[in-house]
């Protein structure tokens, strides 16, 4: 079975599918300055954004592995996006964890499997 990457850098690709099988690389927001709400939001649109790229949705996700800088502080609104993201679909199966940041201005990332729906 073959793969097929998209959104290509030096480094890494933002989407790899194989079969039905869609990871998105972890995704975070452009503007750092924003705070845990901004963030989260703006990670989510390009969640949305990769997903429609590789032929699926968020309904179709099979697992999100959330990476929080400060979950003591920062889960409640990181959840609060993320509940009003989620509303017109069923949970999700995630995984949320502190983690320490490649960059300090990083508040959350969010890494994703999904599958294209059957044709």
């Amino acid at each position: 079975m073959t793969v097929q990457r998209l959104h290509v850098e030096k480094r890494f690709s933002e989407i790899a599918i194989s079969g039905n099988l869609v990871h998105l690389a972890g995704q975070l927001a452009t503007d750092l300055s924003l705070d845990i709400k901004g963030q989260t939001q703006q990670t989510l649109d390009i969640i949305d954004q990769f997903l429609a790229d590789a032929g699926t949705d968020k309904s179709h996700i099979m697992s999100v592995l959330i990476h929080i800088k400060d979950i003591e502080n920062d889960y409640a609104g990181m959840n609060e996006v993320w509940d009003a993201w989620c509303a017109d679909i069923q949970a999700l199966p995630r995984t949320c964890v502190e983690a320490k940041m490649y960059l300090p201005e990083v508040l959350v990332e969010m890494t994703v499997v999904a599958v294209r729906p059957e044709k």
